[in-house]
Formats: structure tokens, sequence, C-alpha cells
């Protein structure tokens, strides 16, 4: 799968090999070395904006786009930012030799949701939150979870795709309007071409409807995709029935935890929106590009696909958009962990190689999983898989410590959530549950209450912390 959808790269400028960084850059010429009269828009003294540059930039490009018309019929009504229709049919097509679900297939899946539901029973309070359990296809998976996909891309997409006008002055802004909703048309045929790719991949090796960490299917619908799992199998010692049970527990497990805990799934979406609205563009580098650019390879619809994909929109980072990394990246960890100790409990006196298929699926991850891809695909966010095992020890020792009961009450709000520095030291995250005067424990709402006391202080006595330091 590409490395680069999106727009995203890691492309770097400043790279030796990279012939792209050879032109002068003292030269902000219209025709010939900056085709676009793009340096003339330059925040780094392109000089003033110049309207016959605009007008001729406009001129060219509509010459480049005169026949690509036809390339962008078939490919969705061109709404929103990127073209989900698009996308979905891109998917599909990359499928071959899809092998079918039988109903053999469906019934030992619904078996195996049922039995596990049973064994997870006695050890979580959490009840079921499976009412429906199907078997799916890869093409069921990508109809399935598209309108989730839709929710994760379009923050990211929306704010890459106002970037390209907020760099411009506001006359440019003004007489660059028909030819930035033609560039918004062809940039949401390209991003959708090329989350389709990927979804066409992530649809053959996922294993689950939650293997990823986000609930992406239906609400309450419990799903395994019974092709991948065969082939996630092959070369396992553990026989295909033990390796069914330990992921439909998996499934099921997920289900209970995103049903029951109802702000979850906004706050791990939400997380994605928050990285996506720092978002910004270095217009100094879209110049270069546009200085070395031969705009008769547009021609090629797929030539703007490449340009997207140079670097050029690469989004920088900002403490903003790594915090909120940080946050999704810690919930998923958490997600992760809960799961599979409730999992583990579950199945460790039934399922001899419950252990050693929990490892394989964290290796998994390691090695660049469908989590990792996706992820790091989307949002430049890898999961460490460091941080998959402090929180699984948290859970776990928080069961031990203090029972199923009040572990899972830890999920009544997020601001009882441990947090990073929580899953380095689980040990202190407990102690302070223990420690001292803990008689609100049972009470989430007087613990609120506490913390945001403790926060007012804070405020109103800066200086306190500043002694401290």
């Amino acid at each position: 799968m590409s490395d680069t959808p999106f727009g995203f790269s890691s492309n770097d400028p400043d790279d030796p090999n990279n012939p792209d960084d050879k032109g002068d850059k003292g030269d902000k010429g219209g025709s010939g070395s900056d085709p676009f009269g793009f340096a003339a828009f330059g925040q780094q003294g392109g000089g003033n904006f110049d309207p016959s540059q605009l007008g001729e930039m406009l001129s060219q490009f509509g010459q480049m786009l005169s026949g690509m018309g036809g390339a962008m019929a078939g490919g969705g009504d061109g709404k929103g930012t990127v073209n989900y229709e698009l996308a979905s049919k891109t998917a599909k097509s990359a499928l071959k030799n899809v092998v079918p679900v039988t109903a053999e297939h469906t019934q030992a899946v619904v078996d195996a949701v049922r039995l596990a539901e049973l064994w997870m029973d006695e050890n979580t309070t959490m009840p079921t939150g499976v009412h429906v359990t199907e078997a799916w296809t890869p093409a069921q998976w990508i109809d399935a979870t598209i309108d989730s996909w839709q929710r994760l891309c379009d923050p990211v997409a929306n704010q890459m795709a106002t970037m390209w006008t907020k760099g411009l002055p506001a006359e440019a802004q003004q007489m660059a309007g028909p030819m930035m909703g033609m560039i918004t048309q062809m940039s949401g045929a390209a991003y959708g071409q090329q989350l389709g790719q990927a979804l066409g991949h992530l649809s053959t090796t996922v294993l689950t409807s939650t293997e990823i960490g986000l609930p992406l299917g239906r609400v309450g619908t419990a799903a395994l995709l019974p092709a991948a799992i065969a082939t996630f199998g092959e070369g396992l010692e553990q026989p295909r029935s033990e390796v069914l049970m330990f992921l439909a527990a998996r499934e099921a497990a997920h289900h209970r935890l995103f049903s029951h805990v109802p702000w979850l799934s906004s706050r791990l979406f939400d997380a994605v929106e928050s990285y996506a609205r720092g978002i910004t563009m270095d217009f100094s580098a879209i110049e270069e590009a546009a200085r070395n650019f031969d705009p008769t390879s547009l021609s090629d619809p797929s030539a703007l696909q490449d340009l997207l994909g140079q670097g050029t929109f690469e989004p920088k980072d900002t403490p903003e958009q790594k915090a909120a990394l940080e946050r999704l990246e810690v919930l998923l960890a958490l997600v992760e962990g809960w799961v599979s100790t409730v999992v583990g409990a579950s199945l460790h006196d039934r399922i001899p190689g419950a252990n050693a298929l929990g490892e394989t699926l964290r290796r998994r991850r390691a090695s660049g999983g469908p989590a990792e891809q996706t992820f790091a695909t989307l949002v430049g966010l890898e999961l460490r898989p460091r941080k998959l095992r402090e929180a699984a020890a948290l859970w776990s020792r928080l069961t031990t410590d203090l029972g199923i009961d009040k572990r899972d009450e830890v999920w009544a709000h997020p601001d009882l959530l441990p947090d990073s520095g929580d899953l380095d030291n689980p040990a202190g995250f407990i102690d302070r549950l223990l420690g001292g005067d803990n008689s609100d424990f049972d009470n989430p709402i007087a613990q609120l209450e506490r913390l945001e006391e403790q926060e007012r202080k804070d405020r109103e006595n800066p200086a306190s912390d500043e002694a401290a330091d």
C-alpha cells in the first residue's frame, strides 16, 4: 500500500538527490521556470501580486484541463472534498480471487461469538454489545465501513483543501475562484483514488470490524472476515477453531466497550479532527514545485495525483497536533489493553494458545499491520507496541488490586482514564486510586468534582506550582 495517500509525503526538499531542488531560487519569473506564476504569490519575497500573471496561469491551467473532463466522469457526484464513491469503486476493483462467504463460514462465526460472550460474562461488568453477528467478504467490509472512513478522512482532507486559498492574497483568492474549484474537484478524485487503493488492501488483510481499534462497522454488528482469518492462521501452531474463537472474543469485547462507553467513539474520531485543524502548508515549497513543474504533464489526470504526493503538501506538526496524536495513541492503547485483559482472562484456561495468539497480534502491529498502515497513512500516527503492553499491564493490575467492578468503572468518564504518564507508571495510577481518601471511587461524579476543584486551585495559585518546580 502506498505510504503517501492524501498528499502526505516524507520527501525532503533539501535532499541532494531531489532533482526539483536545483533551480535558481532567485528566479521568480512567470512563464518558463514558473509556468503557473505562483511566484507572484510568494510568501518569501515573491514580489507584489500581478493580476496579469494570474490570468496567464488560469489560461494555461484551463488548457491543461481541457481534455480531463472524461477522466472525471463516472467517479461520483463530485460533492465534498473526497470522492468516496470513487474510493469505494477503486477499492472493490482491486479485489482479486475473492473467496465467497459460505453458510458454514457464517455459522462458525455466529457460534464462536456466542460462546465467547458466555465466557466473558464473568470477566467484565459490561454486558454484551452484539446484536447481530456476520461473516464478511472484503467487499462487504468496504461497504460497511466507508461511512466511518469518511468521518476520519473529511477533517484532514477539508483542512488540506482550505490551505490552497488561505495561502493566497485576497485579490488572488477572488480571481482564482474558478481554478480553485477545479483543483478541489480534481484533488477530491485523487484523494478518493488513493483512499480506495488503501481500503482495497486493508479489506483483504483486516480480520474483524474493530481490529484497528475503532468502531468502523455498524453499531452492534460483530463481523469477522473468514478469508483473511484463514490466511492469518496459516503457519500458526494453533488450530483454526482456536484462532477463530480468539478473534471472535476480541470482536465481542470491543463491542461491549464501544456500546457501553458512549463517549469513547466520539473521542477517538475527535482526536483525528483535532489533528486536522492544525494542518498547515509550506507555500515556499509550493513555489519550488511550481517553478520546476511541466504543466503539459497534466494532460494525464494521474499526474495531479503524483503532484499531490510530492511532499509539497506535507503537513507540518504543531504542538496542538502532537497533543492530539498523543491523546489518540493513549486512548487506542487503553482500548487495546482492556480488550486484551478481558479476553485473556476469559480464554486462558479454555484455549491453550490464547497467549501465543495475543503475542502474534502484537507482533503483527509492531511490524506494520492494518492499524499501523491506516493511521500512519491517515494522520501520521504509529502505535508504539510499548504503549500497548503498558496499557494491558495497567488494566491487569487494576483487576488484581481493585477487582473487575472498579476496573470497569474507570471508563465512567474520560477524565478518570489514565494518561500517557500512567501507562509508563501503572503503579502510580493505582496508588492514587488506593491511597488517601478513596471513598469516592464508587462515585465518578464525586471524583470529577474533586478533579475540578484541584484544577481551580492550581489556576488560582500558580506560584505554588513554580515553587514545586
